[in-house]
């Protein structure tokens, strides 16, 4: 099996994303061109989404024709030694309503013992290229498996804050799936009640990438997609962070119940808030998340 340029991918996803960001400021300026569907109860799609997609696609077909591709809008194969996934537009009902908080996540995802050409190999099927990029802000956030994770041209790491009570976390309420409410809302309250606070920007992978970066000391979030957490994972890993399934069963947080903070801190939270209140996991795993 070749080995996998990371820097080659990167430079991918950096040009993907810079083709796609134009695509949605103009339609963060014209919102009312948007054409904008329902996939399922608060969970929309507009053409921004659509077309940010096929402009990263294009991009990404063309600078690593082996590699599989998997969008959030238009599905795709986990196929190759390695395979891209796509969120155009992440943070959609913000952007939709005009809040300048959404952002492009792509990271390609790496099957098990792949071989890198920094010299290491996976030991799970798991990102190794992560962009998150912030069109609103020209804040790009990146990363490769070992190399630490960037914010433009600068290293970042992620918070050490070591205490609970002053300890600032973001996450994200259930918005479309409702089945794990009774878990997530006593961890809430529990968050409430014992950290500095808590918000919600709706948007993961800007959660993500602000933990990365110490804005934010932690993050914790049920029911997501893979494609929300697969860049933020690795990014905030490469800072220094923790970045975990809730339930402890996977190599990444690939069914998107996740939990991220430095790591003592992580631990503290997951013992004290998350793990108290954790059944059974609702939603399926997908199948090319799984090391085969």
């Amino acid at each position: 099996m070749a080995e996998i340029n990371l820097q080659k991918a990167l430079d991918a996803a950096i040009q993907a994303a810079q083709e796609a960001a134009p695509i949605l400021q103009h339609y963060a300026q014209h919102r009312k061109e948007l054409t904008i569907d329902f996939k399922q109860h608060n969970d929309l799609v507009s053409q921004a989404d659509r077309e940010a997609e096929q402009a990263i696609i294009k991009v990404l077909r063309a600078a690593t024709p082996d590699y599989g591709i998997v969008g959030e809008e238009s599905g795709g194969q986990a196929e190759g030694p390695a395979f891209w996934v796509i969120d155009p537009l992440d943070g959609t009902t913000n952007f939709l309503h005009g809040l300048p908080f959404y952002a492009i996540s792509i990271a390609l995802v790496a099957k098990r013992n792949s071989k890198l050409d920094n010299g290491r190999v996976t030991a799970a099927t798991e990102p190794v290229v992560g962009l998150i990029y912030d069109p609103n802000r020209n804040e790009n956030f990146t990363a490769c498996y070992g190399q630490g994770a960037w914010l433009n041209e600068t290293r970042i790491y992620c918070s050490q804050a070591e205490d609970l009570s002053q300890a600032l976390l973001s996450t994200g309420f259930p918005f479309r799936d409702f089945s794990f409410s009774e878990q997530y809302i006593p961890m809430m309250l529990d968050a409430m009640n014992n950290t500095r606070g808590i918000r919600r920007i709706g948007a993961a992978s800007l959660d993500l990438a602000w933990v990365a970066s110490g804005r934010f000391d932690g993050y914790w979030e049920m029911g997501l997609a893979p494609w929300d957490v697969a860049a933020g994972t690795l990014i905030a890993r490469e800072a220094g962070a923790w970045c975990e399934d809730l339930y402890h069963q996977e190599p990444w947080p690939a069914s998107g119940d996740i939990y991220c903070a430095a790591p003592k801190l992580a631990q503290e939270l997951h013992q004290a808030f998350f793990a108290p209140h954790l059944s059974t996991r609702q939603g399926p795993t997908p199948d090319w998340t799984q090391d085969n």
